[in-house]
């Protein structure tokens, strides 16, 4: 059973901030979201720091995060390779997330990331799926932008 360390407290993690698709298309996948769930259109983009192509939609109060990569040997190439297309990670908002991955470390979890890099929107850093049950989360801190 994990306990709440004493020293560590000031983080509040907040509601999903995504869900993370990977797929082969973008467009197609897009168009797809579109037919079936009247998804609004959206800015595809491709940040200069991940091998992706990605288009965040905003469905209502959820955001759905489409992942196309670039790289067939990036991470979502990967994914791809061994899995197929479908749901990657799931993302949740957090308040400080260097608090955060040190109260995850100090309870044992796993972590892919150590400390917060940049992500699409906001600094990032994901739990491993071995601690979590077999999902892969995705801790953001939002930009000022997105919060």
């Amino acid at each position: 059973m994990w306990v709440m360390p004493n020293n560590i407290h000031n983080c509040i993690v907040g509601s999903i901030n995504h869900i993370g698709i990977a797929v082969t298309n973008l467009e197609d996948a897009l168009l797809l979201y579109q037919k079936l769930f009247d998804s609004p259109d959206t800015e595809i983009i491709e940040p200069d720091f991940m091998p992706i192509r990605a288009a965040i939609i905003e469905q209502g109060d959820t955001h759905i995060e489409l992942l196309e990569p670039l790289d067939q040997e990036s991470e979502i190439g990967k994914f791809i390779a061994k899995r197929g297309e479908g749901l990657h990670h799931i993302a949740f908002s957090v308040s400080n997330l260097d608090s955060k991955i040190k109260q995850l470390e100090s309870f044992g979890v796993n972590m892919i990331d150590t400390k917060p890099r940049q992500g699409i929107t906001g600094q990032i850093a994901f739990l491993h799926p071995a601690s979590t049950r077999g999902t892969l989360i995705e801790l953001v801190e939002p930009t000022d932008a997105d919060k």
